[in-house]
This record gives structure tokens, C-alpha cells and sequence, in this order.
């Protein structure tokens, strides 16, 4: 069973920076696609990114293109979203999740059957 861990949320102000991280001890992640999702309190869990393995297609929802990016370091197995110009809007429990089948997004989201316990951003001041 493969478990995804996210790491590096906290609390930041409005205008803040974080990076999360989504690993995958004892997997290697550097050949499937990687989603980033979120879910803030009382609302519906949304699409926030996915990155490629191969091809290097990364997609983005509208609410946080040109502020999030998503990244791999292969060499750490680690998958990266790197959180710019957070709003309070963005607060939410970010999760990361594979299909563990394809390799690169097709879209920017499709039906994920492997998910992460999710690390929680606050925006506030």
C-alpha cells in the first residue's frame, strides 16, 4: 500500500510564502503524475495542480495561477507546490494523490485513488 505524506504547512500571513511536500517513503514517485488538491473548512475538496512525471505539463486551477508552483526533485522523491502571494482564501487542508498509473496529467484532473492525510495552510493575520 502506498502511502503520500505531505509536509509544510503552517500558519502565514496574507502575502506569505510556503513550500509543501509530498513524499512517499519506501516509493518512488518519479514516474507518476502527482495532483495537489485542497479542502477548506466547510467547502468541497478542489483541484489545485498537477504535475507530470515525464513530460513536463503542469496545470493549475485559475485561483492560484501565477502564485503556486508545482516542482520534482526526483533525486529526493519528493513532489513540491511552492505557495506565493497566499490570500486568506487559501487556507485549506492541501493533500497531494497518484493514480499510480499515469505519468503525466492529461488534464488537470482526473480520478485519484491514492491520497495523503493532508497538511493544513493558514492565512491569517
Amino acid at each position: 500500500q502506498v502511502q503520500l505524506v505531505e509536509s509544510g504547512g503552517g500558519l502565514v500571513q496574507p502575502g506569505g510564502s510556503l513550500r509543501l511536500s509530498c513524499t512517499a517513503p519506501g516509493f518512488i514517485l518519479d514516474y507518476y503524475a502527482i495532483g495537489w488538491f485542497r479542502q477548506a473548512p466547510g467547502k468541497e475538496r478542489e483541484v489545485v495542480s498537477c504535475i507530470s512525471a515525464f513530460d513536463g505539463a503542469k496545470f493549475y486551477a485559475d485561483s492560484v495561477l501565477g502564485r503556486f508552483t508545482g516542482s520534482r526533485d526526483n533525486a529526493k522523491n519528493t513532489v513540491y507546490l511552492q505557495l506565493n502571494s497566499l490570500k486568506p482564501e487559501d487556507t485549506a487542508v492541501y493533500y497531494c494523490a497518484t493514480d499510480l498509473n499515469r505519468s503525466n496529467c492529461p488534464a488537470l484532473t482526473y480520478p485519484m485513488n491514492h491520497w495523503g492525510k493532508g497538511t493544513l495552510v493558514t492565512v491569517s493575520s
